[in-house]
Protein backbone atom coordinates (compact mmCIF):
# COMPACT_ATOMS: atom_id res chain seq x y z
CA UNK A 1 0.00 0.00 0.00
CA UNK A 2 2.91 2.64 1.07
CA UNK A 3 4.89 1.58 -1.99
CA UNK A 4 2.14 2.23 -4.36
CA UNK A 5 1.45 5.77 -2.14
CA UNK A 6 4.82 6.89 -2.96
CA UNK A 7 4.54 5.53 -6.89
CA UNK A 8 1.80 7.56 -6.61
CA UNK A 9 2.84 10.94 -5.33
CA UNK A 10 6.12 10.27 -7.48
CA UNK A 11 3.76 9.93 -10.77
CA UNK A 12 1.95 13.36 -9.58
CA UNK A 13 5.30 15.20 -9.21
CA UNK A 14 6.38 13.82 -13.16
CA UNK A 15 3.45 15.31 -14.00
CA UNK A 16 3.65 18.93 -12.43
CA UNK A 17 7.07 18.93 -13.71
CA UNK A 18 6.36 18.07 -17.09
CA UNK A 19 3.04 20.51 -17.12
CA UNK A 20 5.79 22.99 -15.83
CA UNK A 21 7.56 22.41 -18.82
CA UNK A 22 4.89 22.52 -21.28
CA UNK A 23 3.48 26.32 -20.30
CA UNK A 24 6.93 27.78 -19.67
CA UNK A 25 7.50 27.01 -23.72
CA UNK A 26 4.18 27.67 -24.50
CA UNK A 27 4.75 31.35 -23.43
CA UNK A 28 8.20 31.09 -24.35
CA UNK A 29 6.85 30.86 -28.32
CA UNK A 30 5.13 33.66 -28.22
CA UNK A 31 7.90 35.73 -25.88
CA UNK A 32 10.32 34.70 -28.66
CA UNK A 33 8.37 35.62 -31.98
CA UNK A 34 8.27 38.82 -30.10
CA UNK A 35 11.91 39.31 -29.58
CA UNK A 36 13.27 37.36 -32.05
CA UNK A 37 11.43 40.19 -34.84
CA UNK A 38 12.01 42.99 -32.87
CA UNK A 39 16.05 42.36 -33.28
CA UNK A 40 15.92 40.37 -36.77
CA UNK A 41 17.57 37.38 -34.47
CA UNK A 42 18.22 33.80 -35.85
CA UNK A 43 19.15 32.94 -32.80
CA UNK A 44 16.14 33.83 -30.74
CA UNK A 45 14.17 32.72 -33.82
CA UNK A 46 15.75 28.95 -33.44
CA UNK A 47 15.53 29.27 -29.95
CA UNK A 48 11.46 29.26 -30.41
CA UNK A 49 11.42 26.50 -32.59
CA UNK A 50 12.97 24.62 -30.09
CA UNK A 51 10.68 25.38 -27.57
CA UNK A 52 7.92 23.34 -30.04
CA UNK A 53 10.47 20.60 -29.76
CA UNK A 54 10.32 20.41 -25.73
CA UNK A 55 6.30 21.05 -26.11
CA UNK A 56 6.23 18.05 -28.37
CA UNK A 57 8.26 16.27 -26.17
CA UNK A 58 6.74 17.25 -22.76
CA UNK A 59 3.67 16.12 -24.39
CA UNK A 60 4.73 12.78 -25.07
CA UNK A 61 5.96 12.11 -21.65
CA UNK A 62 2.66 13.03 -20.25
CA UNK A 63 0.85 10.48 -22.94
CA UNK A 64 3.19 8.16 -21.29
CA UNK A 65 2.69 8.62 -17.75
CA UNK A 66 -0.79 8.80 -17.61
CA UNK A 67 -0.57 5.37 -18.52
CA UNK A 68 2.51 3.33 -18.19
CA UNK A 69 3.41 0.00 -20.27
CA UNK A 70 6.63 -1.41 -21.94
CA UNK A 71 5.12 -1.00 -25.38
CA UNK A 72 3.91 2.69 -24.57
CA UNK A 73 7.48 3.62 -22.93
CA UNK A 74 9.45 2.19 -26.23
CA UNK A 75 7.21 4.28 -28.67
CA UNK A 76 7.88 7.43 -26.32
CA UNK A 77 11.18 7.10 -26.50
CA UNK A 78 11.11 6.76 -30.13
CA UNK A 79 9.20 10.05 -30.32
CA UNK A 80 11.92 11.58 -27.77
CA UNK A 81 14.65 10.23 -30.24
CA UNK A 82 12.83 11.80 -33.20
CA UNK A 83 12.36 15.25 -31.14
CA UNK A 84 16.42 15.39 -30.40
CA UNK A 85 17.00 14.53 -34.21
CA UNK A 86 14.82 17.48 -35.51
CA UNK A 87 16.57 19.57 -33.01
CA UNK A 88 20.07 18.24 -34.54
CA UNK A 89 18.75 19.26 -38.12
CA UNK A 90 17.33 22.17 -37.34
CA UNK A 91 20.56 24.01 -35.82
CA UNK A 92 23.46 22.51 -38.11
CA UNK A 93 20.83 24.30 -41.17
CA UNK A 94 20.55 27.39 -39.10
CA UNK A 95 23.94 27.91 -37.66
CA UNK A 96 25.42 27.20 -41.16
CA UNK A 97 23.29 29.76 -42.61
CA UNK A 98 24.27 32.21 -39.70
CA UNK A 99 27.74 31.48 -40.92
CA UNK A 100 27.55 31.57 -44.44
CA UNK A 101 25.15 34.81 -45.13
CA UNK A 102 26.57 36.84 -41.74
CA UNK A 103 23.70 37.73 -40.79
CA UNK A 104 23.80 40.27 -37.85
CA UNK A 105 21.45 40.48 -35.43
CA UNK A 106 20.85 43.63 -33.46
CA UNK A 107 21.12 44.22 -29.47
CA UNK A 108 18.25 42.69 -27.46
CA UNK A 109 17.93 43.31 -23.81
CA UNK A 110 14.79 41.55 -23.57
CA UNK A 111 15.79 37.88 -25.41
CA UNK A 112 19.34 38.01 -22.91
CA UNK A 113 16.50 38.22 -19.98
CA UNK A 114 14.46 35.88 -21.46
CA UNK A 115 16.96 33.03 -22.36
CA UNK A 116 18.74 33.65 -18.76
CA UNK A 117 15.64 33.28 -16.98
CA UNK A 118 14.73 30.05 -19.37
CA UNK A 119 18.14 28.51 -18.75
CA UNK A 120 17.76 28.82 -15.05
CA UNK A 121 14.51 27.48 -15.02
CA UNK A 122 15.35 24.44 -17.97
CA UNK A 123 18.26 23.23 -15.63
CA UNK A 124 15.85 23.00 -12.42
CA UNK A 125 13.17 21.11 -14.30
CA UNK A 126 15.83 18.54 -15.78
CA UNK A 127 17.42 18.06 -12.22
CA UNK A 128 13.86 17.68 -11.21
CA UNK A 129 13.26 15.32 -14.18
CA UNK A 130 16.18 13.28 -13.59
CA UNK A 131 15.40 12.22 -9.86
CA UNK A 132 11.97 11.78 -10.49
CA UNK A 133 12.48 9.34 -13.34
CA UNK A 134 14.64 7.40 -11.36
CA UNK A 135 12.61 6.90 -8.57
CA UNK A 136 10.01 5.89 -10.96
CA UNK A 137 12.19 3.74 -12.26
CA UNK A 138 10.75 5.73 -15.83
CA UNK A 139 12.95 5.89 -18.75
CA UNK A 140 10.82 8.24 -20.80
CA UNK A 141 10.75 10.67 -17.62
CA UNK A 142 14.80 10.49 -17.49
CA UNK A 143 15.09 10.95 -21.08
CA UNK A 144 12.80 13.56 -22.03
CA UNK A 145 14.82 15.51 -18.43
CA UNK A 146 17.78 15.27 -21.20
CA UNK A 147 15.53 17.31 -23.52
CA UNK A 148 14.85 19.52 -20.77
CA UNK A 149 18.77 19.80 -20.21
CA UNK A 150 19.94 20.50 -23.68
CA UNK A 151 17.22 23.31 -23.67
CA UNK A 152 19.15 24.92 -21.01
CA UNK A 153 22.40 24.54 -22.37
CA UNK A 154 20.76 25.80 -26.06
CA UNK A 155 19.40 29.09 -23.44
CA UNK A 156 23.01 29.11 -22.13
CA UNK A 157 24.75 29.48 -25.72
CA UNK A 158 22.11 31.77 -27.62
CA UNK A 159 22.74 33.53 -24.07
CA UNK A 160 25.90 33.62 -24.74
CA UNK A 161 25.71 34.37 -28.26
CA UNK A 162 23.36 37.38 -27.90
CA UNK A 163 25.43 39.01 -25.20
CA UNK A 164 29.23 38.57 -27.16
CA UNK A 165 27.52 40.43 -30.28
CA UNK A 166 25.77 43.00 -27.87
CA UNK A 167 29.26 44.05 -26.07
CA UNK A 168 31.62 43.30 -28.94
CA UNK A 169 29.40 42.51 -31.93
CA UNK A 170 30.68 39.03 -32.07
CA UNK A 171 27.85 38.10 -34.43
CA UNK A 172 29.52 34.52 -35.32
CA UNK A 173 29.26 32.97 -31.08
CA UNK A 174 25.99 31.73 -31.33
CA UNK A 175 26.52 29.37 -34.26
CA UNK A 176 29.25 27.88 -33.28
CA UNK A 177 27.77 27.14 -29.97
CA UNK A 178 24.71 25.62 -31.96
CA UNK A 179 27.10 23.59 -33.83
CA UNK A 180 28.48 22.07 -30.52
CA UNK A 181 24.29 21.46 -29.24
CA UNK A 182 24.19 19.48 -32.39
CA UNK A 183 26.78 16.87 -31.35
CA UNK A 184 24.90 16.40 -28.25
CA UNK A 185 21.21 16.39 -29.56
CA UNK A 186 22.60 13.82 -32.16
CA UNK A 187 24.06 11.74 -29.61
CA UNK A 188 21.55 11.48 -27.22
CA UNK A 189 19.17 10.58 -30.15
CA UNK A 190 21.66 7.97 -30.91
CA UNK A 191 22.17 6.19 -27.49
CA UNK A 192 18.03 5.88 -27.16
CA UNK A 193 17.44 3.91 -30.26
CA UNK A 194 20.39 1.80 -29.90
CA UNK A 195 19.44 0.96 -26.18
CA UNK A 196 16.33 0.32 -27.86
CA UNK A 197 17.85 -2.19 -30.67
CA UNK A 198 19.84 -3.72 -27.87
CA UNK A 199 16.86 -4.34 -25.58
CA UNK A 200 14.76 -5.89 -28.30
CA UNK A 201 17.93 -8.14 -28.78
CA UNK A 202 18.32 -9.35 -25.65
CA UNK A 203 14.26 -9.71 -25.13
CA UNK A 204 13.16 -13.18 -25.05
CA UNK A 205 11.61 -14.51 -28.72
Amino acid sequence: MDADVSRGLLLKRGLRLEYATLVWNVVGVGVLAITAIMARSVALAGFGLDSFVEIGASTVVIWELSDSGVSRQHRALRLIAFAFMTLAAYLAVQSAWVLATGHRAEPSPAGIAWTAITAVVMFSLAAGKARTGTALGNPVLRTEGRVTFIDGVLATAVLVGLALNALWGWWWADPVAGFVLVFYAAREAREILSGQRAAANSAPP
